[in-house]
C-alpha cells in the first residue's frame, strides 16, 4: 500500500522541492501547521492586480505535503483567488469525497489520489491551498494577522 502511496512522482516532486525559498519583502506570511502529522508550511505572497505575483515557501512536511507544495510554487503565480479556491475545493473533495482531481493546468495534482486512503496525510497535503488562500485573505484584509496557526 505504501509503494502506491509514495510513487516515483511524489517521491521526484518531493526530492526536487527547494524547501526553504521565501521572499524578501511579501505582503503577507502565513504558517499553517498539521498536528496530526508534525506537518508545517509558512507561505510568503505578494498580490498585483488581485493576481499573485510572487508566491514563496518554505516546507517541512512528508513527501506527500511536500509534493502539494511543489506543485503550488510551479502553478501559483498568475493565480486569482477565485481559481485558488476552486483548485483547493476540488482538493478536498478528492480526498475526503472520493472526488475526480482537479484538471486544465492542476491536472498533475491527481497524483496525489492514492492519499484519499490515508486520512492522516489529508492536512498535510491540503496546507499549500490553505495558506495560500489565508496570505491572500490576510492580504485584502489590510491586516497583520499573527502568522503561526493550526490547519
Amino acid at each position: 500500500m505504501l509503494e502506491k502511496l509514495y510513487n516515483d512522482r511524489i517521491l521526484a516532486l518531493a526530492e526536487g522541492l527547494n524547501k526553504d525559498d521565501r521572499l524578501d519583502h511579501p505582503q503577507a506570511t502565513v504558517t499553517l501547521d498539521s498536528p496530526l502529522c508534525g506537518s508545517r508550511i509558512r507561505v510568503d505572497l505578494v498580490l498585483e492586480d488581485g493576481r499573485v505575483a510572487e508566491y514563496g515557501q518554505q516546507v517541512r512536511a512528508c513527501a506527500l505535503g511536500q509534493s502539494a507544495a511543489a506543485i503550488m510554487k510551479k502553478l501559483a503565480v498568475g493565480r486569482d483567488e477565485a481559481e485558488l479556491t476552486r483548485v483547493r475545493d476540488r482538493m478536498q473533495a478528492m480526498l475526503k469525497q472520493d472526488g475526480p482531481p482537479p484538471g486544465g493546468d492542476w491536472a498533475e495534482l491527481a497524483i496525489l489520489e492514492p492519499a484519499r486512503a490515508h486520512k492522516s496525510r489529508h492536512a498535510s497535503i491540503m496546507l499549500p491551498f490553505n495558506a495560500i488562500l489565508k496570505a491572500i485573505e490576510q492580504i485584502k484584509s489590510g491586516t497583520d494577522t499573527p502568522d503561526d496557526t493550526t490547519a
